[in-house]
């Protein structure tokens, strides 16, 4: 990985109907800086937001990611250059009742979701930093998957399987020595620095 660019994933219909399904720019510039610090590698924010409209599911009333992480696909793109989209909204794959994110295996494209991250959502007043950290760790663990890195045994460690904001509070940011060495980043960030 050579480079990651963020895309904002947004739809009319979720603007519409609440201002927490929106990702304000100031929230993805703090991401591209974290994200540039984990991976040392330059982060780039795109200003025109992809539109997920057509992957809302009605009778769930959230949207798919997986056909999200395919419009990313789309764009075309090199195995250097990584694709993350950061959405506002709630996310779903079939087989589970949400997602916080999801990514294409040893691919170039991921897609994460702030929704069920705000304290917001639990009824509790907004606490951005708490919200920086866990988009951040979210956002790592998907890149993690694309560098071919499944889950972690290492609860720490930011690939730690991960399906409530609880335990996603109590993991790091970053990869354990395990996960560092098999994903290559381990001699990739020695020689950047």
């Amino acid at each position: 990985m050579k480079a990651i660019t963020l895309l904002r994933v947004d739809s009319s219909r979720a603007a519409s109907r609440s201002a927490n399904r929106y990702v304000a720019i100031e929230d993805l510039d703090e991401l591209a800086a974290g994200l540039a610090r984990v991976f040392q590698v330059s982060c780039h924010v795109e200003a025109e937001p992809v539109d997920a409209e057509f992957s809302y599911d009605v009778a769930r009333e959230q949207y798919n990611s997986t056909a999200i992480l395919q419009r990313l696909a789309d764009r075309g793109g090199e195995a250097e250059r990584h694709l993350l989209g950061i959405s506002g909204m709630d996310l779903f794959v079939p087989i589970l009742t949400f997602v916080f994110g999801e990514a294409q295996f040893e691919g170039h494209c991921a897609v994460v979701s702030l929704h069920r991250l705000r304290e917001e959502f639990f009824g509790l007043a907004p606490r951005a930093e708490i919200q920086r950290e866990r988009l951040l760790k979210v956002a790592v663990h998907e890149l993690g998957h694309t560098l071919g890195l499944r889950h972690c045994a290492d609860w720490h460690c930011v690939m730690a399987t991960t399906h409530n904001v609880e335990r996603l509070d109590l993991k790091g940011a970053e990869f354990c020595v395990r996960c560092l060495s098999q994903s290559g980043l381990a001699a990739a960030l020695r020689g950047r620095v």
